[in-house]
């Protein structure tokens, strides 16, 4: 089900429960490296090469995809990203069905490599 445009447009969270999990890919040194692959596959066409939100799809989109370099993605917890990976809202697709748990905790991990 797509949300209304009003609701897309306020800040997203993720409900505080997913505060609560833990990426078990954390220490994971090949982590990144699938998360890469994966961003690479999935993810850059709408938030850029770098994770700017600047990918080719972006300027389509009725919001701009988040800059994942940002303190505002940087600051939440993993299980937040994991969560809203997951979950998807309105334009970003739901990733739940689309790759194994494993492949979207790499994601996460990739995601923490791009730090301002």
């Amino acid at each position: 089900m797509l949300l209304s445009w009003t609701v897309v447009n306020e800040p997203w969270k993720a409900p505080t429960e997913a505060d609560k999990l833990s990426n078990p890919l954390a220490n994971d040194p090949k982590a990144m490296t699938k998360g890469r692959k994966l961003f690479d596959a999935y993810c850059w066409v709408c938030h850029g090469a770098t994770g700017k939100g600047d990918g080719p799809s972006a300027a389509a989109l009725k919001v701009r995809p988040a800059a994942l370099h940002s303190a505002l993605v940087q600051s939440q917890t993993d299980g937040a990203i994991f969560w809203k990976v997951t979950n998807g809202r309105g334009e970003m697709a739901p990733y739940v069905h689309s790759l194994s748990d494993a492949q979207r905790w790499a994601l996460v991990s990739y995601i923490r490599s791009l730090k301002e």
